[in-house]
């Protein structure tokens, strides 16, 4: 490929872009920003906002996924968190925030050993249920085998399977693996699954059936994955590949459309709009939403990784608290830097350059401009 770089003689690497690679080049066409739709539909399911809150205990309570479904967007509760190992998960979370740096990755080790227990799943989706928005759990690969069942029986709309990789072929020698086909074909509610990078596993995963694929690996605030195993995928150049996996797919299968959900790297506004640009139909927020002042994890965020008990890839990161929820999604923002009304931000970009809605947006053009930081 005419793109590809000699990094020696004996291997040769294509130039991948992240968000910050890139940029948006305004178009002939400027229209007014309350033109402008940011919805989005994913199966039966039809949102306001192109937004999905990460399943992670940083982000998401049962509180605020409901709060995010009555704003629009989506509330992804991790079924694997402390909200489905504790009863009363609260001065766990406040312990979490408070711990030295050097204590954080030991101690969250400990605390995440309780086992998971399948009535507290029950209760969580519950109690999402009853507030009468929609009701979104996600599980690893690992633990969908085990939990399914107990998540598609409380009365789950959207199941997600997010791991920092997930294969259409995981290959074990120890145990059986998760054969994805039979299981989405087998189940009665739309699945999104991720993460995945590349067109050929994004392929992979939309022929399984998935209703939507989580693009990114190691790109978000909280992993280290990129140093502790040496992975990791620009988030434009992903995008732009599984957006290309989707449109192919779309052919192959006589019109199935696959959705392409960004999940890392965006943190800011600007990415937001890059994401689309690139060919999201939407995002998956984790520190972006972390920031909230009614977040769980009081100005920290983590993921998972971070406590991985044989090899963490993540960390407990310090990202700060901006404003409240409705300030990160709507405004009005008190500072410049992107991380408040975040919505608002997404619809003047799609105006300034003349575009109505996202499936449109996508087409916008983009250029190759890498960002100095000042």
């Amino acid at each position: 490929m005419s793109n590809e770089i000699e990094i020696g003689r004996g291997k040769r690497g294509r130039r991948a872009y992240s968000f910050d690679d890139i940029a948006v080049v305004p178009s002939r066409r400027t229209r007014d920003p309350k033109d402008v739709s940011v919805g989005w539909q994913i199966d039966a399911y039809h949102f306001d906002l192109p937004i999905l809150a990460a399943p992670m205990d940083s982000v998401m309570t049962p509180d605020s996924a409901v709060a995010l479904g009555r704003f629009g967007g989506l509330g992804v509760l991790d079924l694997e968190g402390l909200w489905t190992r504790y009863e009363s998960p609260e001065p766990l979370l406040a312990e979490i925030a408070a711990l030295p740096a050097d204590e954080a990755t030991r101690r969250m080790q400990a605390i995440y050993s309780e086992p998971i227990k399948p009535e507290l799943i029950t209760q969580r989706l519950k109690e999402i249920r009853a507030a009468g928005v929609t009701v979104a759990g996600a599980l690893t690969p690992q633990r969908t085998q085990e939990f399914y069942k107990t998540v598609v029986d409380a009365g789950v709309d959207l199941f997600i399977i997010r791991g920092t990789t997930v294969s259409a072929e995981h290959v074990s020698g120890n145990a059986e693996p998760l054969n994805l086909k039979r299981f989405i074909y087998e189940l009665d509610v739309p699945v999104v699954v991720g993460g995945a990078s590349t067109y050929t596993a994004a392929l992979h995963l939309m022929r399984t059936g998935a209703a939507g694929v989580l693009v990114g690996f190691g790109g978000g605030a909280a992993h280290t994955t990129r140093v502790s195993l040496g992975i990791h995928a620009p988030m434009a150049t992903s995008v732009a590949d599984v957006a290309a996996a989707r449109r192919d797919y779309l052919d192959e299968s006589g019109g199935r459309y696959v959705h392409v959900i960004a999940d890392g790297g965006v943190g800011h506004s600007g990415d937001i709009v890059k994401a689309v640009a690139c060919g999201a139909d939407a995002v998956m927020l984790g520190a972006a939403l972390a920031r909230a002042a009614e977040a769980p994890g009081r100005g920290f965020h983590w993921g998972p990784e971070a406590h991985h008990p044989q090899l963490p890839r993540g960390e407990r990161v310090e990202v700060g608290t901006v404003g409240t929820l409705e300030e990160i999604l709507f405004g009005p923002g008190k500072q410049a830097d992107g991380t408040l009304n975040l919505v608002g931000a997404l619809r003047r970009a799609m105006a300034t350059t003349g575009y109505s809605d996202l499936k449109e947006f996508q087409r916008v053009e983009v250029v190759v401009s890498p960002y100095q930081p000042r």
